[in-house]
């Protein structure tokens, strides 16, 4: 009886507080789903944080010292995906990075490769640019992992000391010129010894993880993994 006394008040509150699929709008999921089991199967899963050599490692080769590095889905233009990166990055939807993040989450806890990371660190953001957008997409996506896949966040441990344009509209040489002298480690103690994996929302040419992930190997004994939630093709 308790059990259905919860189900009908569940469909009472919908009326007031519907809770929807944020991919195809369906109200058929549990209160705790993001996204619909349907919209959930049709998100292009990488499967590169199992595979060694996979595309965005080879992005790294000859650029920095990583030990593994994987993304979870492949973005594409007019996509699931790509909707779903718009509302975590200008839509104040925070939720959609807490979901990539436990995505990401379940897919590293089955890879072996990845199972001795100490830290997860999130790419930081400009000052400016997270004051105008209110958080750091990547520290989100931190979060949700570390619910899934039981590793410590690691905050405030390297910081961008010049602020960068978008740079989307540029080339591989401009972005990479774009990211010199960005990024410092500001504790540099914490990731003493430590397997480091730096988190971002999307890999493009991985200028800006190249940038950041090479301060934070002048640390002694740091070594480096990198993970996104998705890889664009």
């Amino acid at each position: 009886m308790p059990s259905l006394i919860k189900k009908y008040l569940n469909h009472f509150s919908h009326l007031f507080y519907p809770h929807n699929c944020e991919g195809c709008g369906t109200d058929i999921l549990f209160d705790d789903q993001f996204l619909c089991a349907r919209c959930i199967h049709a998100l292009p899963e990488t499967y590169f944080f199992s595979r060694q050599n996979n595309p965005v490692e080879k992005l790294f080769y000859g650029r920095i010292h990583i030990q593994q590095a994987g993304a979870s889905f492949y973005f594409t233009k007019d996509s699931l995906l790509q909707h779903l990166m718009v509302q975590l990055k200008y839509r104040s939807n925070k939720e959609a990075g807490y979901f990539l993040g436990r995505m990401m989450g379940h897919a590293l806890a089955k890879s072996e490769r990845f199972a001795n990371v100490d830290l997860l660190v999130a790419l930081p953001l400009n000052s400016k640019k997270e004051f105008r957008r209110g958080y750091n997409q990547a520290a989100l996506i931190c979060e949700g992992i570390s619910e899934v896949w039981k590793k410590p966040v690691c905050r405030d441990v390297v910081t961008r000391i010049r602020f960068t344009e978008t740079q989307t509209q540029q080339n591989r040489v401009s972005r990479w010129q774009n990211m010199e002298g960005v990024f410092a480690v500001t504790k540099p103690e914490t990731l003493v010894d430590r397997h480091i994996l730096l988190i971002d929302d999307v890999i493009t040419t991985g200028a800006t993880l190249e940038a950041c992930g090479s301060v934070m190997l002048q640390i002694p004994g740091v070594s480096l993994s990198i993970g996104a939630a998705a890889y664009t093709i």
